[in-house]
């Protein structure tokens, strides 16, 4: 057996690819190709002699050898990046504020956000969440990040994907359903939903080819804190697939096969006046990128 500590780029490829759930994006950023990544992945595997992923169609799960060692391997990345940021010269931050649904800002732009900083170190962002649109106005961002439809959102916002709602649970709730569940195969359990939506359970139930009664019985402000319920097992989740999708890739949620609904409202992002356009404009790219290699894996 070989002795000795592996090579330090084979913990960098093996943690960007654990923290994105994808050799493609811990490419880009660390700047090598998607078979670099997956063959230093893979020394790195038969140097421990354990399998650290489950290799899928578009997709990465880590395994739980893979779940053990992240997190000694993060901690130390980040050591490393403390230890040398001392010798580094001060540089006056570009300052980015970006205000945000609290959803897309716990599932999709902070597990992701080192890679940003990583391309962009002389960029400070802060993240300023929301979740009702009243909140907006008491932030000033170079870039807003909403929820609702089209006529709301207003002029120059974009949709950031085409949005859908499924159903999902934990995978133990899943499994229990079985693969032939339908709507009222769902009476009396937890149904969880954001308030205020108009596509929900009940509406679902009336729409059925034979009408049921599905009421939700645990409400919440976010699609993210619907997600941390289904989660948990509290029950299923009428959730956003922008919100969902990470959860579902990594494990942590399974999709009843039921058909997915066509969202009304999603998620929009607008581009404010700014003094630093360049580094608004770098982030906007940045996220849609993300979002699109996560629709691309899911």
């Amino acid at each position: 057996m070989k002795k000795g500590l592996p090579p330090l780029t084979w913990f960098r490829a093996f943690e960007a690819a654990a923290r994105h759930l994808s050799f493609t994006v811990a490419a880009e950023e660390l700047g090598f190709t998607q078979s670099a990544i997956s063959q230093h992945v893979r020394s790195l595997e038969d140097r421990l002699g354990k399998q650290l992923f489950v290799r899928r169609h578009r997709a990465l799960q880590l395994t739980d050898a893979g779940r053990l060692l992240l997190p000694d391997v993060a901690a130390a990345m980040a050591q490393l990046g403390r230890a040398t940021a001392r010798f580094q010269p001060t540089v006056s931050k570009r300052k980015l504020v970006v205000a945000t649904s609290a959803s897309i800002a716990q599932w999709i732009i902070a597990p992701r956000l080192a890679s940003f900083t990583a391309r962009h170190p002389d960029i400070a962002v802060q993240i300023a969440t929301t979740i009702w649109p009243d909140d907006f106005s008491t932030t000033t961002a170079d870039i807003e990040i909403r929820f609702g439809s089209a006529d709301v959102v207003g002029h120059g916002a974009r949709l950031l994907e085409p949005s859908f709602l499924h159903m999902v649970a934990a995978p133990e709730i899943a499994t229990r359903l079985g693969a032939d569940c339908g709507l009222a195969d769902l009476e009396g359990l937890a149904l969880i939903q954001p308030v205020g939506l108009t596509q929900n359970w009940a509406a679902l139930g009336k729409a059925n080819a034979k009408p049921i009664a599905l009421e939700a019985g645990l409400f919440v402000d976010t699609h993210g804190l619907s997600v941390d319920l289904a989660i948990s097992g509290a029950g299923v989740a009428l959730a956003h697939c922008q919100v969902s999708r990470a959860a579902i890739l990594a494990g942590q949620l399974a999709v009843l096969r039921l058909p997915p609904l066509a969202a009304d409202e999603g998620y929009y992002l607008a581009l404010l006046p700014s003094v630093d356009t360049d580094a608004r404009d770098a982030f906007a790219e940045w996220l849609q990128a993300e979002i699109t290699a996560l629709h691309h894996m899911g």
